[in-house]
Formats: structure tokens, sequence, C-alpha cells
């Protein structure tokens, strides 16, 4: 082979070799340091992010939606719970599920409007009358009752005379209605107030805490709870279509909403809750309207 031959095989070797060389010490100067743009999809996609940045106000849902800012009803916020709610506005959490119809404790949303008191009432505050209406729905009918806060009660001991009102002489022969009730007295101790339109709508009687309160008839409870201003722990029974009696003041309640009870049940303790001595208030209502109940019980 002659040197020019062997000078172009040389030459032909070389520039690939070259190029090649070129190629990688181009790969090598972009670096570790140097990263190509990569886009961060979970940031710029992600249905949630605005939402996590800002909570956005939500607007008032639910049945009592038309009530958000109003006494007796709260808003829910972000990382509230059923528990809590009834802390702050001391009510429980069971009665919140049931005012509220509540499928799932578990499951409440940031704007909804709950009701924080029994439903019917009429929570105190500017404006008020201290009139609560509680309405006590059975079926299709609502018989609405309207309890004023309990009167002031001297702290004295009972006379040694008691205040006991006779009872209604019945006419002989006359028929009774056919929702008339034969009411019992619901408590054994002295009677120390008689029924006042003006103070008190009801007849109260003495005792020592933990005696008997007893049903006065049959009927249903269709109350049993604290959530009426004056009253302390209170259970209401509805008799009829037309008949409720009322039992306030109780030191422990032992039946529940919806049990039925017999005539002479026991139904509580006396106590003192929300009054100024131990002692039962007793309202018997006819139509949602407090009567006597001195003229309505029977003899002892």
């Amino acid at each position: 082979m002659n040197t020019s031959n062997v000078a172009k095989a040389l030459h032909q070797l070389t520039t690939p070799l070259l190029v090649l060389s070129m190629l990688l010490l181009s790969a090598c100067s972009s670096g570790p340091g140097r990263r190509a743009p990569v886009e961060n999809r979970a940031e710029s996609t992600s249905p949630h992010s605005s939402q996590n940045q800002t909570t956005q106000a939500k607007a008032p849902s639910g049945p009592y939606a038309a009530n958000a800012g109003q006494a007796g009803y709260y808003t829910v916020k972000p990382g509230d719970t059923l528990l809590q709610i009834g802390r702050n506005t001391s009510q429980n959490s069971r009665d919140l599920i049931a005012w509220n119809n509540i499928g799932n404790p578990n499951l409440i949303e940031v704007g909804q409007v709950l009701r924080v008191t029994p439903p019917g009432i009429q929570a105190s505050g500017a404006g008020s009358t201290g009139v609560i209406s509680t309405p006590v729905t059975s079926g299709s009918s609502t018989v609405t009752t309207t309890p004023v806060p309990a009167p002031s009660v001297a702290s004295a001991e009972p006379t040694t005379t008691p205040i006991v009102p006779p009872p209604a002489a019945p006419i002989a022969g006359a028929a009774k209605p056919a929702d008339s009730v034969d009411f019992m007295w619901p408590a054994n101790g002295a009677l120390i107030s008689g029924y006042d339109e003006v103070k008190s709508k009801g007849l109260k009687f003495a005792g020592r805490a933990g005696d008997p309160v007893i049903a006065s008839a049959d009927g249903r409870v269709v109350y049993a709870g604290s959530g009426l201003r004056g009253y302390g722990n209170l259970v209401i029974l509805k008799h009829n279509e037309t008949y409720l009696t009322a039992y306030a003041h109780n030191q422990k309640l032992l039946v529940n909403e919806e049990q039925v009870v017999r005539k002479g049940q026991r139904i509580a303790d006396m106590g003192n809750t929300d009054a100024d001595r131990v002692m039962l208030h007793f309202e018997i209502r006819k139509n949602g309207k407090p009567v006597d109940p001195a003229k309505y019980l029977m003899p002892r």
C-alpha cells in the first residue's frame, strides 16, 4: 500500500471518531446541574388544590337555611362535629340528631343550618317575650303548649294546713265526653301552690329529692328533656287529642320520648332543677291551653 492510500484510510477513521468525541463533550457539558423542565401535574390538575388553599364561603343549606343567624340555630363551620356543637350549645348530640332529622351523624356539611333548641321553642334573646311555644306532634295532629317560666317560690316550709282544693263533684247520671280522662294525683306531697292564670299555670307539690313522680293517666311521652327554660327536667305526656300533662323540676327522668306509660307508673324522681326548692310543678292542658288541674283530678 502506498503512502497516499494509507493517509486516506486514516482520514476516514479519524473523522467519525472526532464527531463522536464532540457529541460526548456536548452531552457532558449539560451536567447534573441542568434539568429539563417537568410539569407538576399534581398541582395543576388537582380539583382540590384551590379549595385547600382558600376556604370558600358556603351559602346556608338544609331545611333551616332561612333561619341562619337567628337565635336557636347554628351554622356548621369547618371542623365542627355534632358532639362539639352540642357542647357549645348545651344540648345533647342525640337531641340534635332528632331535631334535625340527621340520618348519619358523621355527615354534616359546612354551611348547614342546625336547630339547637327543641322543635317549636322560641329561643330567648332580644325582643323575646319569654313565652315559649312547644308543639307536640303525633301523626297528623299537632297540639301546641304555651308554658311560662315557673314563678319564684318562697323557700319556707309548707304550712301545717296544706291548700287542698276540693275536686269537682261529678253530675249524677251525666255521660262523660268521649275524650275525657280520669286524672290521678301525680305526687303524694302537700300542695303548696294552687292554679293561677297569671302567676302559675298549674299546681305545685312539696316533697323530698327522689320522691316518686307518677303518670296521672295512661299516655305517651312526647317530650323528656331540659330544653324549656324555667321547667328544669320536664316530662310531657299526651293522653289523647285533647289532653296533655306536664311534670317539671324533676331530679331524674325515668322515661324516654315515644314511650307508652300507664296510669300510676313512676316516670321521674322529684327534684329542684330550675327551681329554688324541691317540688313538682304539674300542669293539665286542654286543647293546648292550661286549665286548673284541681278540677280534673280524682279525689285522693
